[in-house]
């Protein structure tokens, strides 16, 4: 069977990308990875899995009408499309995130991967339709377009995080050669691969440009919850400032209750009628209704057993993430900081590099998120894939580089990734040490000085 045979997809570059780091991390068991974004493991307890699940089969036992049959059925049987937990995720996202929303505009998700393809799935009628997405994006996002066959038109990050000169250009530009641009992916707090946050003026500004140009906001918040040391309040989602259904809000238990779950939701709550427009067509649903079409041919539905752990947790919180994740956000600050203070005693200026005019040029630097889980560095020279495997084999380290998450389009070629999530302060030390010593090496080879590190 020849690969050209099979979906145009497998053989893109992102997908061989995804394979490549996968087989350095296999090979290289031993090196400090500061590559995967996962969620700490400092709080799991295969306890809480059986005491969650009997606290929703509580709360299942107490509602009225509901006969311990019926309870048996919503935990062992297929479930509802849109899911189980819609209620207690509607109640959850109004403690934590001043979100009014309908709990039947609601789909619960195997992951937010699955729902960014239902996403892209039902908005790509035919070959003209278009999605963009801020630059540089999330690979799973880029993946799933791929998949659904839906181009990305790349708007670029600017000083704000969205350049919204650029923004409106791709929309002139796609418009003029016929193309139908549908939706912006964005992700406001603590960006992958960037760490960036919008503003709260942006965030309000991106809904203005949303609502004049006609397309829909993908927002994606899978880490709005971990703020760092010392920034205060969270900023509102795009959802919470959303007043006239422009957003589809996606989010994902994964990082707040645990991976292996494997549960996600989407709150689709735009109006959907059946032609002629709300006046003149049927009865208006919403597009949450549309997506469960796509993803009872895709999933059938998600695990219940999967979704009453899930509820357990938010029953055992007052339906709060942000209690229940007191822990964890406290680590994401430590390792944030760990990070950031680790950076400026190994590669800080010392006065005795030569202030000519070329210095910039020798120069690392990074950027200094506020909260989340990733930094990203700059070099002298390519963060390449050559680069990630002498890092891994002589050095003991693991990273990702940043053109991965460029789709092929140019950029990211001297930057890297560091995701601090999931290490012990130790490692954090020891992987510091361990990336300075390569880089360090590297510039030695290019013959050039020692850096001076400026943090951006």
């Amino acid at each position: 069977m020849e690969l050209s045979d099979l979906n145009a997809a497998l053989g893109d570059p992102l997908l061989e990308s995804m394979t490549f780091l996968n087989e350095v991390a296999g090979r290289h068991p031993d090196a400090v990875s500061f590559a995967a974004g996962r969620p700490t493991e400092d709080f799991f307890d295969v306890r809480d899995l059986t005491r969650h699940l009997h606290r929703y089969q509580e709360f299942l036992s107490s509602q009225p009408g509901l006969s311990d049959h019926d309870v048996m059925r919503t935990l062992f049987q297929y479930g509802r499309t849109k899911g189980v937990i819609h209620e207690l995720v509607a109640r959850h996202l109004a403690v934590d995130e001043d979100i009014d929303a309908d709990p039947e505009s609601i789909v619960i998700t195997v992951g937010a991967q699955e729902a960014m393809y239902l996403a892209l799935r039902v908005l790509c009628r035919d070959e003209r339709d278009v999605a963009l997405a801020v630059s540089p994006t999330y690979m799973g996002f880029s993946g799933a377009a791929k998949l659904v066959g839906m181009p990305v038109l790349r708007v670029a990050s600017g000083d704000l995080g969205v350049d919204f000169d650029d923004l409106r250009a791709r929309l002139r530009e796609a418009r003029a050669r016929g193309l139908r641009p549908r939706c912006l992916y964005v992700v406001p707090d603590f960006s992958n691969p960037t760490g960036i946050s919008l503003d709260l003026a942006t965030r309000r500004r991106l809904i203005e440009v949303a609502e004049d140009e006609d397309i829909l906001l993908i927002e994606d918040n899978p880490y709005g919850l971990f703020t760092g040391t010392g920034h205060g309040e969270r900023l509102p989602t795009l959802k919470a400032l959303d007043r006239t259904q422009r957003v589809l809000y996606l989010g994902s238990f994964a990082k707040t209750t645990l991976p292996g779950a494997r549960v996600g939701f989407m709150v689709a709550d735009q109006r959907v009628t059946s032609g002629g427009g709300a006046a003149g067509g049927g009865a208006a649903g919403y597009l949450a209704d549309e997506l469960a079409k796509i993803k009872s041919m895709v999933t059938v539905n998600t695990s219940p057993l999967a979704q009453a752990v899930v509820a357990g947790q938010l029953l055992e919180h007052d339906y709060s993430l942000v209690r229940a994740n007191a822990g964890a956000i406290g680590v994401y600050r430590r390792n944030l900081d760990l990070v950031l203070n680790g950076l400026r005693s190994r590669f800080a200026q010392d006065g005795s590099q030569d202030s000519s005019q070329d210095s910039d040029v020798r120069r690392i630097h990074w950027n200094t998120p506020t909260g989340g889980f990733f930094v990203v560095l700059t070099l002298p020279f390519p963060a390449d894939e050559a680069l990630l495997e002498r890092s891994a084999r002589e050095h003991g380290v693991l990273w990702t580089p940043m053109r991965h998450f460029y789709d092929g389009a140019g950029g990211g070629e001297n930057q890297l990734r560091l995701s601090c999530s999931l290490l012990t302060p130790e490692e954090i030390e020891t992987g510091l040490d361990r990336l300075a010593d390569l880089l360090t090496r590297r510039l030695s080879e290019l013959n050039l000085a020692r850096p001076v590190g400026l943090p951006a």
